[in-house]
């Protein structure tokens, strides 16, 4: 293996003691299309700070499992500082929206329901007090990238948050109410509100407007309109954009990465807004990112930019580029995403290994997507039909999504079995329980998860190399990656039997003279191009040593 004509080793250094940093060894260059990232929602993970637990009186009665839980970012933080991402391989974490959420509760039919989940923001410009302060989120961002994970802010153009006694509606000539989008068409998912009561930010509104009254009198209240106000009229200054919506919301939101250091963007509801929204969107964070690294030398110094995953919902990346409308075809990678989410792969997951593998890796390496990538997931916030919705298929669940070409994104507890079917609980609500941080029965299933998460962080091969098939029983293949003079190879081994197996590598590791099998740490010498493996739950992960 070669980095720039130096000799690359990628060799493990497994430590599972508890408050791990990653161990130090070589590593290749960074490359977001073979991202592992971890998704949690913020209120659902870890509760550190018990005293931001209750504000704005949310106090009313709901069923349990839809109020704030008090989840915060101190609780993230506290968990980067432990190790856990570390021993999980994590490249980027994701959490829910952190924005001022709306103070009232929404009857839902079933029960109130509160903003936990972040998508109901009632101010872009302040953080919301349950999930912490400013202050907390400037720490974590520094921690993270402290440990070489990025951070993925959640951000929201499409609509504010539902209106509530305690919260009203925006302006007209913000927001539209109706109709409510069909879902027909393009005209029907984009100029509509997805759901009653989500007023519909007017981002196509061309037609200059005011700042709303009520964000004029909190931000007096909070001693802070004068600095605002200044703020809006040099960004307004230095782009020439009108005031029209799309561009406060777009100013409000790439203020976090300069304040922050935000390093990537997960976008929600992409196809309910115009496509050129996200393009201007793109064009900011990009200006923004590059001016934190200018002056803070504490950021991630590679040349990477600013990375932009989109949440199209149903797009699957067997379709290519476009997202495809009925009567409109959109291609939403050139409107600055480098990443859409996969939402076909929760049902291309039931195929057996190696369909799935080779016809991800000629997606990605010889179809129209090879320039870009897309992001695999087996659970989510708001997807009912996940695969594996029983936690029946853990560790086939985890070799499938880990060892896929493209990204990967674990949703918090798909590596602890963390229940998806809460007992007398109705709608999405399920799939976003509390953190089972008490539940020690899968710890076999953490390290497991823990063993290919670090493999795959070690090797872009993984998830943005060329795959191919060795031999089908037993089942072996080869991922091969060369770009920009990096070069990396790993052979892999799943469905093993017990038995020691003879695996021939001469033609994949010429000049090596040992390899090591990541997921059991025995090193094996080759002899005559073979090497005598012995599988561990059936998996070998080898890679070269010196």
């Amino acid at each position: 293996m070669r980095l720039n004509n130096l000799i690359f080793v990628a060799f493990l250094i497994v430590s599972l003691s508890f408050g791990c940093k990653r161990a130090e060894m070589p590593q290749p260059p960074f490359d977001w299309h073979n991202a592992t990232v971890y998704f949690m929602l913020t209120d659902r993970f870890y509760n550190a700070d018990t005293s931001n637990d209750v504000n704005f009186g949310r106090t009313a009665p709901t069923k349990d499992l839809r109020r704030f839980k008090g989840g915060d970012m101190k609780g993230i933080t506290k968990k980067i500082e432990e190790g856990y991402f570390d021993r999980l391989g994590i490249d980027v974490l994701w959490f829910s929206p952190v924005n001022e959420q709306i103070h009232g509760y929404v009857d839902e039919g079933q029960s109130n329901t509160y903003g936990f989940h972040g998508y109901w923001i009632r101010d872009w410009t302040s953080i919301e007090p349950n999930f912490g302060t400013e202050e907390d989120l400037k720490q974590l961002v520094q921690v993270a990238h402290q440990h070489g994970i990025r951070v993925m802010m959640d951000v929201v153009i499409n609509h504010t948050g539902p209106v509530t006694e305690q919260d009203p509606l925006w302006p007209s000539d913000w927001v539209r109410t109706e109709p409510q989008c069909n879902y027909q068409d393009y005209e029907n998912t984009v100029f509509c509100t997805l759901v009653k009561n989500l007023p519909d930010i007017r981002t196509e509104q061309t037609e200059e407007v005011e700042v709303p009254q009520a964000l004029l009198d909190k931000w007096k209240k909070e001693g802070r309109l004068e600095k605002e106000m200044k703020e809006l009229d040099e960004f307004f200054a230095r782009t020439g954009f009108p005031r029209t919506p799309r561009y406060y919301l777009i100013k409000w939101i790439t203020d976090y990465i300069r304040k922050y250091g935000i390093d990537g963007f997960r976008v929600d509801t992409v196809k309910h807004t115009e496509a050129d929204v996200w393009g201007d969107l793109a064009g900011e964070a990009a200006i923004a990112f590059a001016e934190w690294k200018k002056n803070n030398a504490e950021a991630i110094q590679e040349d990477q930019e600013f990375f932009m995953l989109g949440e199209t919902y149903n797009y699957n990346a067997g379709s290519g580029k476009d997202f495809d409308f009925g009567d409109r075809k959109v291609n939403y990678f050139d409107f600055g995403f480098n990443s859409l989410i996969n939402f076909g792969f929760k049902g291309e997951a039931n195929q057996s290994y190696e369909r799935l593998f080779s016809n991800y890796s000629a997606l990605l390496n010889t179809g129209e997507l090879k320039d870009v990538t897309f992001m695999n997931y087996i659970s989510s916030h708001d997807d009912s039909h996940p695969y594996d919705l029983k936690r029946e298929k853990t560790f086939e669940s985890a070799n499938k999504l880990m060892l896929s070409p493209g990204q990967a994104q674990i949703y918090y507890g798909d590596e602890v079995a963390r229940p998806l079917i809460i007992e007398g609980v109705q709608g999405d609500v399920n799939l976003r329980s509390m953190m089972n941080w008490d539940d020690n029965t899968h710890q076999n299933l953490l390290l497991h998860w823990q063993k290919l998460g670090q493999f795959r962080h070690r090797h872009p091969a993984i998830g943005a190399g060329v795959h191919q098939k060795i031999s089908d029983s037993p089942y072996f293949f080869t991922r091969s990656y060369n770009k920009n003079g990096v070069i990396d190879n790993v052979m892999i081994g799943l469905d093993l039997p017990f038995d020691p197996v003879n695996v021939d590598v001469s033609s994949y590791f010429p000049e090596a003279r040992k390899l090591r099998d990541a997921y059991t740490g025995k090193t094996y010498k080759i002899k005559n191009g073979v090497v005598e493996v012995v599988a561990d739950n059936g998996v070998v992960l080898l890679e070269e040593i010196p």
